[in-house]
């Protein structure tokens, strides 16, 4: 099957499927990646609390932990979380927001890494390059590295983590054991939007829950993230618009848009 088709197959898994993504993210994105998890046809819950959330993550199909607005309550519950979802064989998806920045941001999401087996590891290319380089060149949570200046960073985390990494940007990387997918779909003005780099690493939730395969699971996301983005900035006027035409456009994606538009190339 082509890519597209295999893209697609997921696509209609989701809808059919409405796969329950366990996030325990920030309070930026909260409400923006809930709605994009909706319009796709997943079912989205935002449940932190330490109290449930091992009790949670054991209802979900896949775990995403976003640690963009952290505080030690929601690192513990992430660690009581990605446990059970390790226990249960349930993907975790990570996204180390504003890793490089300060030492606690990277030095909770090397304590969430050395305590999780995780299948995939999505950033910009600021932050792949803080984990696996220990560089602190994040300016604040925004990247000073386009994705294909992390594929090193990416490739070599991969191995040393034996997980899928995306370094996204205006051409996402997605990168694991030697293999390296490059995803050239999307809009600049996605960028002028805050949380869709978090909206990426949520749409991937939704994609490992119904695809086995992570690597495959985490091009389609971000290839859908970037189609979406494309459709809805043809219909905005600006950064304020595009935000309810990229729910729009997930919701009412269709196959001939995937044919159309998708841009993906593996090495």
């Amino acid at each position: 099957m082509s890519h597209a088709g295999n893209l697609w197959q997921d696509v209609e898994r989701i809808r059919a499927q409405a796969p329950l993504v366990h996030n325990i993210t920030n309070f930026v994105v909260m409400n923006t990646t809930a709605n994009a998890l909706l319009a796709l046809g997943a079912s989205p819950v935002m449940a932190h609390a330490l109290e449930e959330a091992r009790a949670m993550a054991g209802l979900a199909s896949a775990l995403v932990l976003n640690i963009g607005t952290l505080s030690r309550p929601w690192i513990a519950a992430m660690l009581e979380a990605g446990q059970e979802a390790n226990r249960r064989g349930i993907p975790i998806v990570l996204d180390p927001v504003g890793a490089g920045a300060t030492p606690f941001r990277t030095q909770t999401v090397q304590e969430l890494l050395g305590a999780l087996r995780v299948a995939v590891i999505r950033g910009n290319g600021s932050e792949i390059r803080a984990l696996s380089y220990a560089e602190q060149a994040t300016r604040g949570v925004d990247s000073r590295h386009a994705a294909e200046e992390a594929l090193g960073a990416a490739l070599k985390l991969a191995e040393n983590r034996g997980c899928v990494v995306c370094a996204s940007g205006a051409t996402d990387l997605v990168v694991s054991a030697g293999r390296v997918i490059r995803v050239s779909n999307g809009h600049r003005m996605m960028a002028r939007v805050t949380g869709l780099g978090c909206t990426a690493t949520a749409l991937i939730g939704a994609f490992v829950a119904v695809n086995a395969e992570p690597f495959q699971a985490t091009a389609h996301a971000m290839a859908v993230m970037g189609i979406a983005g494309e459709i809805a900035a043809q219909r905005s006027a600006g950064p304020g618009s595009l935000q309810v035409n990229f729910l729009d456009a997930l919701y009412l994606l269709r196959r001939e848009d995937i044919d159309a538009r998708l841009n993906i190339a593996e090495d």
